[in-house]
């Protein structure tokens, strides 16, 4: 049974098992209703009439959360129990004195209106609530497993939500058939980030871990964590050009398809311009790219790509383009990976430019095992035949240059840029470090950006200090030329 939220379908290997109780559990905002909401909604699709059983809201709180995401509750039966209990503080029974409250005749009250509606899902709001109306541990499990059995005989699939108030209550996760715990981190700086667990699910092989969602108008998105081994795909490598002959010479013979290649090296020295010359190669050969940009807004891109005689603005206008202007505080890796995926399995992208790395690992300060995920997205994206150029800056310009990660071991390629100085003029130092798929050289060479795009010149004889950080050229090669200044 689908809970109306494909991501969650996709972690559940595909649903829910009919006819079960499930507890979903999480902090109050965590999205517990909207979940509960999307699930009853999917079965009016489905031509299965559903019930919203609430303690904890009323039925104009429940119409208005639904009308905030456009949604329509009219054809689903809506039960408040508040407003069969009397409000009079003086009367035996009240919603604000849970300690007179008869339990019993709640759970009753529950059971008839679930024998006149005879809904196919439920959803029950909350069970802090019955928690407290039973005022001891055993009285409120032997209600929980009354509603069970009841349930199960009405061949009912119900959602129990449990905001967690009480600490360390096990009694639900063992009664229940599967447990879906909803968490809400807040960071210190950025936009709340929020996570799914399945704590157990009886019957069912899923995606165990954390999956990140998130919460917006429309509903609840899940993002399944990507797991690269669920995505072989067979496909025949093949080289490709990067729009620079010298640059293509330094790698061995250009790009190969289904690998990534790693640039590194300070701010200013050109690594943005590197992967727009690449990104303008593949466009040109009748390639579909995606470029998605952290650090840099998409005007000063255009401008700086225009004024190195490389116009990117034609193919994002016949869409062969797709740039994505992303802002590092407002995304988890869940939700990037899944862009990622949407852009190769729905839009057939076969080349793919991050620009940096930096911004993508800073995203979320304090959070772990981010290079493992980054692992994992550049071992799909292998797999998937698309050819990744990835830029990872470096503190520093002169002298002692270090980054904040050494993602080197994930890239199949390393080009490490360097400024040097010689004759009085700073200029740029292009090298290959690493090549797993070709034979590539290993000479230092001048870089330059200009009106013509990207230039390398001819091996430089007698560099020292290249991999220190601090080169010097001792050698008699003749500089290149000097041309225009472009920005780099």
């Amino acid at each position: 049974m689908s809970t109306g939220i494909a991501g969650l379908d996709d972690i559940l290997g595909g649903g829910l098992t009919p006819q079960r109780i499930y507890l979903v559990e999480g902090s109050p905002g965590a999205g517990k209703t909207t979940l509960g909401l999307q699930f009853l909604l999917d079965g009016v699709t489905r031509g299965e009439h559903g019930l919203y059983i609430t303690l904890s809201e009323t039925t104009d709180e429940l119409k208005a959360v639904a009308a905030s995401h456009g949604w329509s509750l009219d054809a689903l039966s809506l039960y408040e129990l508040a407003s069969d209990m009397s409000l009079d503080i003086d009367a035996q029974q009240s919603i604000f004195h849970p300690s007179e409250v008869e339990l019993g005749e709640t759970t009753r009250n529950v059971m008839d209106e679930v024998d006149r509606v005879k809904p196919l899902r439920v959803v029950f709001d909350s069970l802090s609530e019955m928690r407290l109306l039973a005022q001891n541990p055993l009285r409120y499990r032997r209600q929980i497993l009354a509603l069970k059995q009841f349930f199960t005989t009405r061949a009912c699939t119900v959602l129990l939500l449990d905001d967690k108030t009480s600490s360390s209550d096990q009694h639900l996760h063992s009664i229940a058939h599967g447990v879906i715990s909803l968490e809400q981190i807040a960071k210190e700086f950025g936009k709340e980030r929020r996570r799914v667990n399945i704590v157990k699910m009886r019957g069912i092989r899923f995606r165990g871990g954390f999956h990140d969602y998130t919460l917006d108008t429309g509903g609840i998105t899940m993002y399944p964590r990507l797991v690269a081994a669920e995505h072989m795909l067979d496909f025949t490598p093949t080289l490709r050009s990067t729009g620079s002959s010298g640059f293509d010479k330094l790698l061995g013979g250009g790009l190969v398809s289904g690998t990534n290649t790693l640039i590194v090296g300070p701010s200013g020295i050109g690594k943005t311009t590197m992967v727009a010359r690449c990104l303008l190669s593949a466009l040109e050969r009748g390639e579909t790219a995606s470029f998605y940009l952290f650090d840099e807004g998409l005007g000063t891109f255009f401008a700086r790509s225009v004024a190195l005689g490389m116009d990117l603005r034609p193919f994002v206008d016949n869409g062969r383009l797709r740039l994505h202007h992303i802002d590092p505080a407002e995304l988890s890796p869940g939700e990037f990976a899944q862009m990622l995926r949407d852009a190769v399995e729905q839009h057939g992208v076969s080349f793919i430019g991050i620009d940096s790395l930096n911004a993508y690992l800073q995203a979320m300060p304090g959070e772990q095992y981010l290079t493992l995920q980054m692992h994992e997205l550049l071992s799909y994206l292998n797999q998937q035949g698309v050819t990744t150029l990835l830029v990872l800056g470096q503190h520093g310009l002169i002298g002692e240059v270090h980054s904040d990660v050494d993602l080197s071991y994930l890239a199949d390629t390393t080009v490490l840029l360097r400024f040097f100085e010689a004759n009085g003029r700073l200029r740029r130092a292009i090298t290959v470090i690493k090549s797993r798929t070709a034979s590539h050289a290993l000479t230092i060479h001048e870089l330059q950006l200009g009106e013509e795009g990207v230039r390398v010149g001819e091996p430089l004889e007698g560099f020292d200090g290249v991999l220190t950080g601090l080169p010097s050229y001792r050698g008699s090669t003749p500089m290149m030329p000097t041309v225009p200044h472009a920005a780099g």
